[in-house]
Protein backbone atom coordinates (compact mmCIF):
# COMPACT_ATOMS: atom_id res chain seq x y z
CA UNK A 1 0.00 0.00 0.00
CA UNK A 2 2.85 2.26 0.58
CA UNK A 3 4.26 1.62 -2.58
CA UNK A 4 1.05 2.60 -4.43
CA UNK A 5 0.57 5.44 -2.09
CA UNK A 6 4.04 6.74 -2.92
CA UNK A 7 3.50 6.94 -6.59
CA UNK A 8 0.94 9.38 -6.15
CA UNK A 9 3.31 12.77 -6.51
CA UNK A 10 1.17 15.75 -7.80
CA UNK A 11 4.12 16.65 -9.96
CA UNK A 12 3.72 13.57 -12.82
CA UNK A 13 0.80 12.60 -14.77
CA UNK A 14 -2.42 10.50 -13.88
CA UNK A 15 -0.69 8.25 -16.87
CA UNK A 16 3.32 8.58 -15.65
CA UNK A 17 2.11 7.58 -12.35
CA UNK A 18 0.07 4.96 -13.39
CA UNK A 19 3.60 3.91 -15.27
CA UNK A 20 5.57 3.86 -12.27
CA UNK A 21 3.62 0.89 -10.30
CA UNK A 22 4.99 -2.64 -10.62
CA UNK A 23 2.45 -4.81 -12.76
CA UNK A 24 2.88 -7.02 -8.99
CA UNK A 25 1.76 -4.74 -6.81
CA UNK A 26 -1.51 -3.32 -8.78
CA UNK A 27 -2.07 -7.25 -8.58
CA UNK A 28 -1.80 -7.38 -4.87
CA UNK A 29 -3.50 -3.85 -4.46
CA UNK A 30 -6.92 -5.34 -5.90
CA UNK A 31 -6.62 -8.21 -4.66
CA UNK A 32 -5.97 -7.02 -0.91
CA UNK A 33 -9.06 -4.73 -2.39
CA UNK A 34 -11.31 -8.05 -2.96
CA UNK A 35 -12.13 -9.27 0.51
CA UNK A 36 -13.71 -5.37 1.98
CA UNK A 37 -15.67 -5.35 -1.42
CA UNK A 38 -17.18 -8.30 -0.37
CA UNK A 39 -17.83 -7.66 3.27
CA UNK A 40 -19.24 -3.87 2.16
CA UNK A 41 -21.51 -4.80 -0.82
CA UNK A 42 -24.58 -3.20 -0.23
CA UNK A 43 -23.23 -1.22 3.20
CA UNK A 44 -23.95 2.81 3.28
CA UNK A 45 -20.95 4.64 3.26
CA UNK A 46 -21.36 8.75 4.28
CA UNK A 47 -18.46 11.02 3.21
CA UNK A 48 -18.64 14.28 4.43
CA UNK A 49 -16.48 16.20 1.50
CA UNK A 50 -14.41 20.01 2.33
CA UNK A 51 -11.55 21.15 2.77
CA UNK A 52 -8.58 21.01 -0.58
CA UNK A 53 -10.11 17.98 -1.60
CA UNK A 54 -13.07 20.25 -2.65
CA UNK A 55 -10.55 23.36 -3.81
CA UNK A 56 -7.81 21.46 -5.83
CA UNK A 57 -9.08 20.50 -8.77
CA UNK A 58 -6.82 17.29 -9.43
CA UNK A 59 -7.75 16.24 -6.06
CA UNK A 60 -11.83 17.21 -6.46
CA UNK A 61 -11.22 14.77 -9.69
CA UNK A 62 -10.36 11.80 -7.72
CA UNK A 63 -13.15 12.07 -5.41
CA UNK A 64 -15.30 11.62 -7.74
CA UNK A 65 -13.68 8.79 -9.42
CA UNK A 66 -13.54 7.11 -5.70
CA UNK A 67 -17.20 7.82 -5.06
CA UNK A 68 -18.14 6.83 -8.19
CA UNK A 69 -15.95 3.44 -7.81
CA UNK A 70 -17.57 2.95 -4.72
CA UNK A 71 -21.05 2.96 -6.13
CA UNK A 72 -20.23 0.19 -9.32
CA UNK A 73 -18.65 -2.09 -6.93
CA UNK A 74 -21.57 -2.09 -5.00
CA UNK A 75 -21.42 0.56 -1.91
CA UNK A 76 -23.93 3.20 -1.38
CA UNK A 77 -21.83 6.34 -0.99
CA UNK A 78 -23.85 9.15 0.38
CA UNK A 79 -22.22 12.76 -0.22
CA UNK A 80 -22.55 15.63 2.72
CA UNK A 81 -20.52 18.79 1.89
CA UNK A 82 -19.27 22.15 3.25
CA UNK A 83 -18.43 25.20 1.87
CA UNK A 84 -16.76 27.48 4.16
CA UNK A 85 -14.49 29.07 2.03
CA UNK A 86 -16.56 29.39 -0.98
CA UNK A 87 -18.79 31.76 1.41
CA UNK A 88 -16.53 33.27 2.98
CA UNK A 89 -15.19 34.72 -0.28
CA UNK A 90 -19.32 35.66 -1.53
CA UNK A 91 -19.90 37.21 1.56
CA UNK A 92 -16.67 39.30 1.12
CA UNK A 93 -17.34 40.53 -2.29
CA UNK A 94 -20.91 41.56 -1.31
CA UNK A 95 -19.12 42.97 1.75
CA UNK A 96 -20.96 41.52 4.56
CA UNK A 97 -18.35 40.24 7.62
CA UNK A 98 -17.27 36.55 8.59
CA UNK A 99 -18.26 36.13 12.08
CA UNK A 100 -17.10 33.15 13.62
CA UNK A 101 -18.05 32.15 17.30
CA UNK A 102 -16.72 28.58 19.25
CA UNK A 103 -16.04 27.88 15.16
CA UNK A 104 -19.85 28.48 13.73
CA UNK A 105 -20.50 31.04 11.49
CA UNK A 106 -22.58 33.85 12.67
CA UNK A 107 -25.76 33.63 10.55
CA UNK A 108 -27.46 36.62 9.98
CA UNK A 109 -30.39 36.26 7.71
CA UNK A 110 -28.43 38.15 5.11
CA UNK A 111 -25.93 35.62 5.68
CA UNK A 112 -28.29 33.10 5.68
CA UNK A 113 -29.34 34.27 2.19
CA UNK A 114 -26.07 33.93 0.57
CA UNK A 115 -24.70 30.63 2.40
CA UNK A 116 -28.02 28.70 0.44
CA UNK A 117 -26.63 30.29 -2.61
CA UNK A 118 -23.73 29.00 -2.48
CA UNK A 119 -23.80 25.95 -0.81
CA UNK A 120 -27.40 24.76 -2.55
CA UNK A 121 -26.77 26.49 -6.14
CA UNK A 122 -22.86 26.18 -6.77
CA UNK A 123 -21.37 24.54 -4.51
CA UNK A 124 -24.07 21.06 -4.73
CA UNK A 125 -24.45 21.18 -8.26
CA UNK A 126 -20.91 21.40 -9.35
CA UNK A 127 -20.55 18.30 -6.89
CA UNK A 128 -23.05 16.68 -8.86
CA UNK A 129 -22.19 17.56 -12.22
CA UNK A 130 -18.33 16.55 -11.64
CA UNK A 131 -19.57 12.88 -9.94
CA UNK A 132 -22.22 12.42 -13.38
CA UNK A 133 -19.33 13.16 -15.62
CA UNK A 134 -17.41 10.64 -13.94
CA UNK A 135 -20.25 8.37 -14.74
CA UNK A 136 -21.94 8.29 -11.53
CA UNK A 137 -26.39 8.56 -11.45
CA UNK A 138 -25.98 12.11 -8.49
CA UNK A 139 -28.47 14.12 -7.23
CA UNK A 140 -28.33 17.07 -5.24
CA UNK A 141 -30.30 17.57 -2.21
CA UNK A 142 -30.54 20.43 0.60
CA UNK A 143 -31.48 19.41 3.88
CA UNK A 144 -34.42 21.05 3.08
CA UNK A 145 -35.65 18.69 0.41
CA UNK A 146 -38.62 16.74 2.10
CA UNK A 147 -37.43 18.28 5.67
CA UNK A 148 -34.50 15.59 5.65
CA UNK A 149 -32.86 18.13 8.12
CA UNK A 150 -35.17 19.58 10.63
CA UNK A 151 -33.86 21.79 12.40
CA UNK A 152 -34.17 23.98 15.71
CA UNK A 153 -32.66 27.49 16.45
CA UNK A 154 -29.22 26.44 18.40
CA UNK A 155 -29.54 28.05 21.28
CA UNK A 156 -26.40 26.53 23.61
CA UNK A 157 -22.73 25.74 23.46
CA UNK A 158 -21.19 22.41 23.76
CA UNK A 159 -21.01 23.06 26.96
CA UNK A 160 -24.47 24.04 27.64
CA UNK A 161 -24.23 27.87 27.95
CA UNK A 162 -27.26 30.18 26.19
CA UNK A 163 -25.18 31.10 22.50
CA UNK A 164 -27.13 33.38 19.70
CA UNK A 165 -25.32 33.27 16.34
CA UNK A 166 -28.40 33.93 14.17
CA UNK A 167 -29.61 31.22 12.07
CA UNK A 168 -27.53 28.06 12.82
CA UNK A 169 -29.90 25.22 13.26
CA UNK A 170 -29.58 22.04 15.22
CA UNK A 171 -30.67 18.89 14.05
CA UNK A 172 -33.77 17.43 15.80
CA UNK A 173 -35.05 14.40 12.70
CA UNK A 174 -33.66 13.56 9.52
CA UNK A 175 -36.15 12.16 7.22
CA UNK A 176 -34.27 9.21 5.35
CA UNK A 177 -37.31 8.28 2.95
CA UNK A 178 -36.22 10.00 0.01
CA UNK A 179 -32.55 9.01 0.91
CA UNK A 180 -33.56 5.71 1.21
CA UNK A 181 -35.08 5.39 -1.76
CA UNK A 182 -32.73 6.90 -3.55
CA UNK A 183 -29.97 4.81 -2.29
CA UNK A 184 -31.64 2.05 -3.88
CA UNK A 185 -32.29 3.32 -7.16
CA UNK A 186 -28.78 3.48 -7.56
CA UNK A 187 -28.50 7.06 -7.33
CA UNK A 188 -25.48 9.03 -5.10
CA UNK A 189 -27.26 11.88 -2.80
CA UNK A 190 -25.48 14.94 -2.72
CA UNK A 191 -26.60 17.16 0.75
CA UNK A 192 -25.52 20.44 1.11
CA UNK A 193 -25.98 20.97 5.24
CA UNK A 194 -28.95 23.25 5.02
CA UNK A 195 -32.02 22.51 7.74
CA UNK A 196 -35.56 24.17 8.08
CA UNK A 197 -38.12 24.40 10.99
CA UNK A 198 -41.47 23.80 10.59
CA UNK A 199 -42.27 27.58 9.81
CA UNK A 200 -40.54 27.57 6.84
CA UNK A 201 -37.19 29.08 8.29
CA UNK A 202 -33.78 27.58 6.31
CA UNK A 203 -31.15 27.05 8.81
CA UNK A 204 -26.89 27.23 8.38
CA UNK A 205 -26.10 23.12 10.05
CA UNK A 206 -22.11 22.61 10.69
CA UNK A 207 -21.29 20.03 7.83
CA UNK A 208 -19.49 17.91 10.28
CA UNK A 209 -22.53 17.41 12.39
CA UNK A 210 -24.94 17.01 8.93
CA UNK A 211 -22.76 14.61 8.20
CA UNK A 212 -22.70 12.30 11.55
CA UNK A 213 -26.15 13.43 11.64
CA UNK A 214 -27.21 11.75 8.49
CA UNK A 215 -24.70 8.86 9.00
CA UNK A 216 -26.80 8.29 12.58
CA UNK A 217 -30.45 8.17 11.09
CA UNK A 218 -29.08 5.98 7.94
CA UNK A 219 -27.47 3.62 10.41
CA UNK A 220 -24.26 3.50 8.07
CA UNK A 221 -21.66 1.26 7.54
CA UNK A 222 -19.16 3.98 7.78
CA UNK A 223 -19.04 7.86 8.51
CA UNK A 224 -15.64 9.52 6.75
CA UNK A 225 -15.12 12.76 7.28
CA UNK A 226 -12.33 14.22 4.88
CA UNK A 227 -10.17 16.82 6.48
CA UNK A 228 -6.50 18.64 5.84
CA UNK A 229 -4.33 16.61 8.11
CA UNK A 230 -3.29 13.21 8.27
CA UNK A 231 -5.87 11.85 10.89
CA UNK A 232 -4.60 11.63 14.53
CA UNK A 233 -1.10 11.58 15.55
CA UNK A 234 1.26 11.22 17.97
CA UNK A 235 4.53 11.30 18.39
CA UNK A 236 6.71 8.15 17.62
CA UNK A 237 9.95 7.30 19.34
CA UNK A 238 12.48 8.57 17.01
CA UNK A 239 10.31 12.49 17.36
CA UNK A 240 8.60 12.22 14.15
CA UNK A 241 4.20 11.95 14.15
CA UNK A 242 2.88 8.78 13.69
CA UNK A 243 -0.68 7.96 12.61
CA UNK A 244 -2.82 6.18 14.89
CA UNK A 245 -4.67 4.09 12.53
CA UNK A 246 -7.14 2.37 14.74
CA UNK A 247 -8.55 3.71 17.57
CA UNK A 248 -11.41 1.95 20.22
CA UNK A 249 -13.64 4.27 21.56
CA UNK A 250 -12.11 3.42 25.54
CA UNK A 251 -8.85 4.83 24.61
CA UNK A 252 -10.08 8.34 23.56
CA UNK A 253 -10.69 9.84 26.97
CA UNK A 254 -7.02 9.25 27.80
CA UNK A 255 -5.72 10.58 24.49
CA UNK A 256 -7.71 13.85 25.13
CA UNK A 257 -6.25 14.29 28.87
CA UNK A 258 -2.66 13.60 27.37
CA UNK A 259 -2.94 15.75 24.95
CA UNK A 260 -3.00 13.65 22.04
CA UNK A 261 -5.88 14.32 20.66
CA UNK A 262 -6.53 18.51 21.12
CA UNK A 263 -8.02 21.75 19.76
CA UNK A 264 -10.26 20.83 16.12
CA UNK A 265 -9.45 17.28 16.53
CA UNK A 266 -11.53 16.61 19.78
CA UNK A 267 -14.85 17.66 18.21
CA UNK A 268 -14.16 15.72 14.99
CA UNK A 269 -13.25 12.56 17.21
CA UNK A 270 -16.29 13.16 19.87
CA UNK A 271 -18.50 13.68 17.17
CA UNK A 272 -17.12 9.89 15.51
CA UNK A 273 -17.93 8.58 19.10
CA UNK A 274 -21.55 9.78 19.27
CA UNK A 275 -22.02 8.30 15.81
CA UNK A 276 -20.62 5.18 17.26
CA UNK A 277 -23.23 5.08 19.98
CA UNK A 278 -25.79 5.37 17.43
CA UNK A 279 -25.11 2.57 15.23
CA UNK A 280 -22.72 3.55 12.87
CA UNK A 281 -19.93 0.75 12.69
CA UNK A 282 -17.21 2.52 11.77
CA UNK A 283 -16.19 6.19 11.85
CA UNK A 284 -12.82 7.68 9.61
CA UNK A 285 -10.82 10.65 10.09
CA UNK A 286 -8.65 10.98 6.53
CA UNK A 287 -6.47 13.50 4.96
CA UNK A 288 -8.09 14.50 1.70
CA UNK A 289 -4.82 15.86 0.21
CA UNK A 290 -3.62 12.44 -0.54
CA UNK A 291 -5.18 11.60 -4.55
CA UNK A 292 -7.91 8.30 -3.97
CA UNK A 293 -7.81 9.10 0.08
CA UNK A 294 -11.25 6.76 0.27
CA UNK A 295 -10.05 4.04 -1.88
CA UNK A 296 -6.47 3.74 0.01
CA UNK A 297 -8.95 4.04 3.08
CA UNK A 298 -11.59 1.63 2.79
CA UNK A 299 -9.71 -1.22 0.59
CA UNK A 300 -6.41 -1.37 2.29
CA UNK A 301 -5.33 -3.37 5.59
CA UNK A 302 -3.27 -0.45 6.91
CA UNK A 303 -5.29 2.50 5.42
CA UNK A 304 -4.08 5.79 5.42
CA UNK A 305 -5.79 8.08 8.37
CA UNK A 306 -7.69 7.23 11.91
CA UNK A 307 -10.41 5.00 11.78
CA UNK A 308 -12.74 4.75 15.34
CA UNK A 309 -14.44 1.94 16.69
CA UNK A 310 -16.00 0.66 19.73
CA UNK A 311 -14.65 -2.95 19.60
CA UNK A 312 -12.33 -4.62 17.25
CA UNK A 313 -14.39 -6.45 14.84
CA UNK A 314 -12.81 -7.33 11.30
CA UNK A 315 -14.39 -7.64 8.69
CA UNK A 316 -12.51 -10.58 7.29
CA UNK A 317 -9.93 -12.68 8.99
CA UNK A 318 -6.89 -10.94 7.22
CA UNK A 319 -7.88 -7.33 8.43
CA UNK A 320 -5.25 -6.30 10.63
CA UNK A 321 -6.67 -4.30 13.69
Amino acid sequence: MKDFVNVYDNTISAAERAANVPVEVKASILIEALPYIRSLSGRTVVVKYGGNAMINADLRSSIMDDLTLLKLIGLNPVVVHGGGPAINEMLGKLNIKSEFVNGLRVTTQETMDVVQMVLAGKINTDIVAGLNQKGAQAIGLSGIDVSILKCTRLAEDDSGAPIDIGFVGKVEEVNTTLLQQLISDQYIPVICPIGTDGKGQSYNINADTAAAEIAAALKAEKLIVLTDVPGVTCKAEDGSQKILHVLLEEEIPGLIESGVISGGMIPKVQGCVDTLRRGVNRAHIIDGRIPHCLLLEIFTHEGIGTMIMRERRPYHPGERI
